[in-house]
């Protein structure tokens, strides 16, 4: 039985090659980089409009080392199914990978993603997730959370940025009863590599939802961004799970809640929220925990310096 991957041991082939235009800190570049890593050589990549289409491949030239293909925003499920079906009727078997953000899987494109895992066809489609039309101007999504600024969710008088909570795509995509689905933080390398390996073993319709800290549209320091990765765990605005074969497990549980203000003063797109916005969003936080770790939720406590400072620690030995 093979070992599993770890940051030591996974391939350390670069398909995307550095010179690509991501910002300094893109949480996506990092997230795409890892995937098509432990993919390997034969793979193909189909993106639609996206921060990943902009920065990777430009024509003439591209930062990729495999095949890539982009169609319209629409139609990341529909072209990787049409390649992989391509592929089978010429007797190969090379990985198909569709990579394509929020804007273009919440809501764009949720449309093709749905046929794609209701036919089970044989593809992996991952969604890069930054919270917002990011290449476009930081227009807000399906994902974007509450509270969040944005050009379409401006702060002023009348609005205080967005006023809807996050969709929760997961349950859209589990109930489609697909073989694989699972969700993922570059702060979690050991969580990240496993379930991508899992993914590429597999057969039939799998999705990977990374989330993908953006400095741009979040307002943040490029140095944050693993930083941000890892509270948005550990406050509850982001889960770790995987869904198998319709049995639901939790890879990684957080000791106790942190509490969310940690993780929105650190970003510029929520700099405005009220007292009353931050308890209706820690509210919500609290019904996703409790839903995903336990029927008896504890109230968040929020954590001192010093045992910030050792959960950091930790987390590097493990890496």
């Amino acid at each position: 039985m093979s070992k599993q991957l770890t940051i030591r041991t996974m391939p350390q082939e670069d398909m995307l090659t550095s010179g690509h235009g991501a910002c300094g800190g893109c949480g996506l570049s990092t997230a795409v980089n890892n995937v098509l890593r432990v993919l390997g050589p034969d793979t193909i990549v189909y993106a639609p409009a996206s921060c990943f289409l902009v920065f990777s491949a430009q024509y003439p030239i591209s930062a990729l080392k495999v095949p890539f293909i982009y169609s319209a925003f629409e139609n990341t499920g529909a072209v990787i199914s049409g390649i992989s079906a391509g592929l089978r009727r010429q007797g190969k078997a090379s990985y198909v990978v569709g990579f394509a953000g929020d804007g273009g899987t919440f809501d764009i494109g949720l449309q093709a993603l749905s046929g794609a895992a209701e036919r089970n066809d044989d593809v992996l489609y991952v969604c890069v997730d930054n919270e917002a039309y990011m290449n476009t101007g930081t227009q807000r999504s399906g994902s974007t959370p509450f509270g969040a600024w944005t050009t379409t969710t401006p702060v002023g008088k009348v609005i205080q940025g967005k006023r809807q909570h996050k969709k929760d795509l997961m349950s859209v995509i589990a109930a489609q009863e697909v073989p694989y689905a699972a969700t993922l933080s570059i702060a979690h390398p050991g969580d990240f590599l496993r379930k991508v390996e899992k993914a590429k073993g597999k057969r039939g319709f799998r999705f990977l939802h990374i989330m993908t800290p953006c400095t741009s549209g979040w307002k943040t320091e490029p140095s944050a961004t693993y930083e941000l990765a890892r509270l948005a765990v550990e406050t509850g605005m982001w889960t770790l799970y995987e869904i198998e074969d319709g049995a639901k497990r939790i890879t990684y549980r957080p000791k106790e809640m942190v509490p969310v203000e940690n993780y929105l003063k650190m970003q510029g797109r929520f700099k405005h929220m009220s007292k009353e916005d931050i308890e209706t969003l820690q509210k919500w936080i609290c019904k996703k925990w409790k839903m995903h770790y336990e029927p008896d939720m504890v109230s968040p406590v929020p954590r001192s310096e010093e045992e910030e400072l050792s959960m950091v620690e930790e987390d590097n030995e493990g890496i």
